[in-house]
């Protein structure tokens, strides 16, 4: 399976077994697999995006943040697919193809997400790696341990 930014992607239950990080979105929810990530391909690490149908539930997490803080780029309720999702940047976290269950698929066909709304995300994402380098970590898991065990395996 060739994976390609900008895509949505399952992931397999061996991944989280594997990185043992509880600040991680487990991958079930009432017998359903869940979430569905954006992938961003960067080299041989894929950074996992979840994307979440609970919009209520983000939405007023995004309006607290804007009240405390003035603004919120961690979340973001844009449409895909026709309906309205939470992108939520705070709990990306890195990957390797082999974790990838398969992609995600309307009515057959592979989903691939606008390229406007793709820009923003990875401009978005871009932004909070950069915040991470100068002190200001948005993230809920540690990225950067997780990339180096995904780097060590890789080897």
């Amino acid at each position: 399976m060739e994976i390609k930014t900008g895509y949505l992607y399952h992931i397999k239950d061996e991944y989280f077994g594997v990185v043992n990080d509880e600040n991680l979105m487990q991958n079930h929810e009432k017998g359903k697999k869940k979430p569905t990530y954006f992938t961003i391909k960067d080299k041989d690490i894929l950074w996992f995006i979840p994307i979440s149908s609970k919009v209520d539930k983000y939405q007023r997490i995004i309006d607290n943040k804007i009240e405390k803080y003035g603004f919120c780029n961690t979340i973001i309720i844009r449409k895909i697919a026709d309906e309205d999702a939470a992108i939520l940047l705070q709990n990306a976290f890195p990957t390797l193809e082999k974790y990838i269950d398969h992609v995600h698929t309307v009515d057959g066909v592979p989903l691939k997400v606008s390229t406007g709304l793709q820009n923003e995300i990875k401009s978005l994402f871009k932004n909070m790696v950069g915040l991470k380098k100068r002190g200001t970590n948005l993230f809920f898991s540690d990225i950067d341990s997780l990339k180096n065990q995904m780097l060590k395996e890789i080897k």
